[in-house]
């Protein structure tokens, strides 16, 4: 059995380094709420022979969701769907004169049989939440953790709602910008 410090849940990889500070969300919100991550820069393009052995070998050892960000022709989320049967979710980056446009269509057109879910152009910490909502269907206590997260969000919206309300509440014979009217 695993130490639950060295399991690994949920597998990140990336085309290339410059794609990292994109990436971390995704990382961050999974170690937040309690799974394990390991992060690879692996090219579908450059290293294909060992992003196609750590997809397996992360398969065997128990990654339950792949996480994938690439720009340009971002072909890496299909390339380890290749490998897998496990879920991946498409990280579109942008990184490009396209403004990440190229990468969004790359992710997203996969022919059918092989599915990637895809988030939207620079949104990793959509693809963590994804992740963890996925695996949080056979997880009851993690179910909880991300019902929880989503509760947190929920409060700070409405929070912001209750300050802009106040804020902007118009005092009698006062317009909304603080001036008086006529």
């Amino acid at each position: 059995m695993t130490d639950a410090k060295d399991r690994v849940d949920v597998a990140i990889m990336m085309g290339s380094k410059s794609d990292l500070d994109g990436m971390r969300p995704a990382a961050a919100v999974l170690q937040t709420l309690g799974l394990g991550v390991e992060v690879r820069v692996l090219s579908a393009h450059r290293t294909p022979e060992e992003a196609a052995a750590f997809v397996r070998e992360s398969t065997a050892r128990g990654v339950k969701v792949f996480i994938c960000g690439a720009g340009g022709a971002a072909h890496l989320a299909g390339a380890v769907a290749a490998h897998t049967t496990r879920p991946v979710i498409g990280v579109p980056i942008n990184a490009s004169a396209l403004c990440g446009l190229d990468s969004l269509l790359a992710t997203v057109m996969m022919p059918a049989g092989m599915p990637v879910a895809t988030v939207a152009i620079g949104c990793a910490e959509n693809a963590g939440l994804l992740a963890a909502q996925i695996i949080a269907v056979g997880d009851a206590a993690l179910a909880e953790r991300v019902d929880a997260e989503r509760g947190a969000r929920r409060r700070k919206v409405l929070e912001s709602d209750a300050a802009v309300r106040a804020e902007l509440r118009p005092g009698p014979g006062e317009k909304i910008d603080g001036k008086r009217g006529a």
